[in-house]
């Protein structure tokens, strides 16, 4: 059976990596629920992170109910009913455009929350400046939706806006940060200098705990931001938080060829279960569980069972069994590629998925029917519990 397993451990040592970061910067770090939900792991990361950021409503409840601390919410669209709610919860509300804010402006600012300084509005902007190199993930592009942009800030009244907020990353560096920051400096920078706006959001996308990301970089250009204008700086990595930290792992259903293609049917979907690796696209690290101890790849899975044995797959005709990973739904493009493995598969093995904790488990559906993989924890004592089994009723429920 299927399941996404999270290790909590890893959460925590990517949690201490954050707080490191955050001393040292002076600055405050949220979660993004976006990018990692499980709030079974989160008692593991409250005592580190100073709270969450919610995309809408929903993430916003999630977040103050089993997480606590300081709620950020932004939505590039606020529905209207979920204004004196969104009020009531979040500590920083941020609006994505100026005819946003003017239409709730003075409700918001008739809340006790507002009048007593507990709740604070800001506005996301847009920078104008791409760094990234995938399309699709780029607020910056041109006529995005995303934020305001420098000219439609001319002459605007933010009267009861007290921060800015940007987000232009996706899995990038604090090089990329510094490229970013110039040209927030050079188009908002008169803003952040009023003595209403007392704090910046630099949203998400660092990928902080990566091995090779240059923290000492990140700190000080977030101490030259927090003296230059006198402002608070929040960060909101998704990914960081998560990443090295959980694996999906499946079986094989099916082996079979056709037309020269080696074909393994697995009991999990890209589509419906890892849809990253046909949006981004990327292409996850595959590891087989192998029973030749010198098989064992240097390189190995987030989460480990004890007594098993991992060889990382390699790419198609690296080695001499070569299949391609497939689902079992009825989408003829939902396929996970081609790889080589160091063992033939045989149907019932289980095969190994890397890094499938952020931004996988958050998108994951029904489709086709799929049963849907449990979601466990592994503790530090390497012990596995079970935390989410999805039934037939649940499927059922979806819908009606």
């Amino acid at each position: 059976m299927s399941a996404f397993i999270v290790s909590l451990p890893a959460l925590e040592r990517n949690a201490l990596i954050l707080r490191d970061v955050a001393d040292a910067a002076g600055c405050r770090i949220a979660l993004a629920l976006k990018g990692f939900s499980c709030w079974p792991c989160f008692e593991f990361l409250s005592p580190w992170l100073d709270g969450c950021c919610a995309s809408g409503l929903w993430e916003a409840r999630l977040a103050r109910r089993r997480f606590g601390k300081h709620v950020l919410t932004y939505s590039p669209g606020h529905a209207p009913e979920e204004i004196t709610e969104l009020a009531e919860i979040s500590n920083h509300l941020d609006f994505n455009s100026l005819t946003q804010w003017t239409r709730f402006r003075e409700e918001v600012m008739r809340h006790p929350r507002f009048a007593s300084g507990e709740l604070k509005c800001g506005l996301r902007v847009n920078p104008q400046c791409s760094t990234g190199h995938t399309p699709m993930y780029d607020p910056c592009a041109s006529g995005s939706r995303l934020g305001v942009t420098p000219d439609m800030m001319q002459g605007a009244d933010l009267s009861g806006i007290s921060g800015l907020h940007f987000h232009t990353l996706c899995e990038q560096g604090a090089d990329d940060l510094a490229v970013t920051l110039d040209a927030v400096e050079r188009h908002f920078g008169h803003l952040l200098s009023r003595p209403e706006i007392s704090w910046l959001n630099m949203g998400g996308g660092h990928w902080i705990t990566k091995p090779d990301y240059d923290r000492e970089l990140l700190a000080a250009l977030i101490r030259r931001i927090r003296e230059r204008y006198g402002v608070e700086v929040w960060l909101e990595p998704g990914e960081a938080a998560a990443i090295h930290t959980g694996v999906l792992r499946c079986r094989v259903l099916d082996l079979f060829s056709s037309e020269g293609v080696n074909h393994a049917i697995l009991d999990v979907s890209a589509s419906a279960h890892m849809p990253d690796t046909l949006e981004m696209p990327y292409r996850p690290d595959v590891f087989q569980i192998v029973g030749d101890a010198s098989l064992r790849s240097a390189q190995q899975p987030a989460v480990r069972m004890e007594g098993e044995c991992y060889a990382l797959a390699g790419k198609a005709g690296e080695g001499a069994h070569t299949y391609r990973l497939g689902a079992p739904t009825c989408l003829a493009g939902d396929r996970l590629g081609d790889y080589s493995f160091a063992e033939p598969l045989a149907v019932g093995d289980e095969l190994v998925f890397d890094d499938m904790a952020h931004y996988t488990m958050v998108k994951t559906t029904f489709f086709n029917g799929v049963r849907h993989p449990d979601i466990a924890i592994q503790r530090k004592d390497g012990s596995v519990e079970t935390v989410r089994r999805f039934s037939y009723e649940d499927f059922e429920a979806r819908l009606g």
